[in-house]
């Protein structure tokens, strides 16, 4: 992506990156109102959020901004979308918690389970396919890739670590978890080729899984 994108680009561009995000933030929200298990560092906002007392929405912003910090070594630069990454998905997700519970029935957490990897796959895919910046903790794997780090082996044990972190803090690790470990990759790369804009390139940079 250039280092300037022009107005009318812009005007182009930030609907969906916009949509993108508030998609993405419905996916996490109605995991967390399934209460079946969360993806990895959601796990770790839900448990620093029973720890702390603060809505699982603003943790997921105060991480996400300590997570842009950890971009300054690896000498990456945010982009608007990363910015904004990090600011609307936690509120996307704490206003809609606040109209949304856990339901009595078990199949109807199991739909909001089911249903929350899917939002966040089509989500990343109009946000990504913006063109306008990685996510903030995908933005670490992009550096690293850049440096021929094998990528692979760092996004598993660092996901791991966040995993293993906030189910200690008391995040809830379920069945939502292993979806939302199997899917959101395929489900990524499925929505990616046909919402991304004709000028952007379809295939993330390497290390780039979801709008994280």
């Amino acid at each position: 992506m250039p280092a300037l994108v022009l107005r009318p680009e812009l005007r182009r561009r930030l609907p969906r990156l916009l949509l993108g995000l508030v998609l993405c933030g419905l996916g996490i929200a109605v995991m967390v109102a399934a209460d079946l298990g969360l993806g990895p560092w959601d796990v770790l906002h839900q448990g620093l959020s029973r720890l702390s007392g603060i809505p699982i929405g603003t943790v997921g912003i105060l991480v996400g901004l300590l997570v842009l910090v950890a971009w300054l070594p690896l000498r990456e630069r945010p982009g608007l979308g990363t910015v904004l990454n990090v600011l609307v998905i936690g509120v996307v997700i704490d206003v809609t918690l606040l109209v949304l519970t856990t339901p009595a029935a078990l199949w109807q957490r199991w739909v909001l389970m089911l249903a929350g990897p899917v939002l966040f796959g089509i989500g990343s895919g109009y946000y990504i396919g913006a063109g306008l910046g990685s996510g903030p903790r995908d933005g670490i794997m992009t550096g690293l890739a850049r440096r021929g780090l094998p990528v692979g082996l760092v996004r598993a044990g660092l996901e791991l670590s966040v995993l293993a972190l906030g189910w200690l803090l008391g995040g809830t690790v379920g069945a939502g978890t292993l979806v939302f470990a199997l899917g959101i990759g395929p489900l990524v790369h499925l929505a990616l080729p046909r919402l991304a804009l004709p000028d952007v390139d379809p295939a993330p940079p390497e290390g780039t899984r979801s709008a994280r």
